[in-house]
């Protein structure tokens, strides 16, 4: 049954692809078509074009049908194809005058997880470690925050995958430039800081995603509700800090819908108040270093 699926998506993909441009007089043309580990199209693929001087000449992006296409001027090439998590593919390519050069499939496979911390505890240093947000204001401007104040820890466990995360953030530490609208988010109408003081995070899911790239799957508490919300994680491994003490740190990023913790935007766009969107972008800059 999932060999028919696979076998549908990729006939599908086939199907939908653009036929290719014309080649320009004097050009040649490039094709190269990307999957991934089963074989589906991979798009967002980053391609690098060099010449035999290692000069990029262009560079791009595979389409949603996994293909990539340069006109070029005849000569040999060097390309690099990469896409996080995966390991980088390289291939040496010839193109002529007035023609393409044969369609070319690469398959990328995962790459190998770096240096994992060593397990045990370790403590999130807020000095070197941020949590912002992003949301829209009525759908129009940007508004970008941060909450000061927060501490957490992680467990690491011997199997990377049963480790754990719990994040504490002090609510009335939000933070978006304009005291104004900064008291109208504490308030009632929408964190109710004087109900609800802190936000929770507790990450006890950890799955390998390739390469740095994980996903840690767990439980938010916002506002007096708890829903499930996943971290896109990339690992960027350990480090010496200035005190001579090991350093680890990831980025993470999330998206929280207002509406799943009852903060309903609607009723407040039809009071007049509108200080921030429905969709909030959270993204996370930690640092951690061992427990003592």
């Amino acid at each position: 049954m999932a060999l028919a699926i696979l076998t549908r998506l990729r006939d599908r993909s086939a199907r939908s692809a653009p036929a290719p441009a014309p080649i320009p007089r004097g050009a040649g043309a490039l094709d190269l078509s990307v999957h991934d580990p089963v074989g589906l199209p991979m798009a967002r693929a980053g391609v690098s074009v060099r010449d035999t001087e290692g000069t990029e000449v262009t560079r791009g992006q595979t389409d949603p049908n996994g293909m990539f296409t340069a006109t070029l001027a005849p000569a040999a090439y060097h390309v690099v194809v990469t896409c996080d998590g995966f390991r980088p593919e390289r291939f040496d390519s010839l193109v002529t005058e007035g023609t393409r050069t044969a369609p070319r499939t690469l398959q990328l496979e995962p790459a190998p997880a770096p240096p994992m911390p060593t397990p045990g505890q370790w403590r999130l240093d807020p000095d070197h470690s941020s949590i912002r947000f992003t949301a829209r204001h009525i759908g129009l401007a940007e508004i970008h925050g941060r909450f000061n104040h927060f501490e957490g820890g992680l467990w690491i466990a011997p199997d990377m995958r049963d480790s754990r995360v719990e994040v504490t953030i002090d609510a009335a530490s939000i933070d978006s430039g304009v005291k104004m609208r900064d008291d109208h988010l504490r308030s009632a109408e929408f964190l109710d800081v004087a109900r609800y003081p802190y936000l929770q995070f507790a990450g006890e899911r950890f799955v390998h995603k390739g390469g740095a790239r994980w996903a840690v799957q767990g439980v938010l508490h916002l506002h007096g509700v708890s829903r499930s919300v996943q971290l896109d994680t990339r690992y960027l491994g350990l480090g010496t800090g200035m005190g001579g003490e090991t350093r680890t740190a990831c980025t993470a990023v999330t998206e929280l819908h207002r509406e799943d913790f009852t903060l309903d935007w609607r009723k407040m766009l039809a009071r007049g108040i509108a200080a921030i969107g429905a969709t909030i972008r959270v993204e996370m800059d930690i640092q951690a270093v061992q427990a003592e």
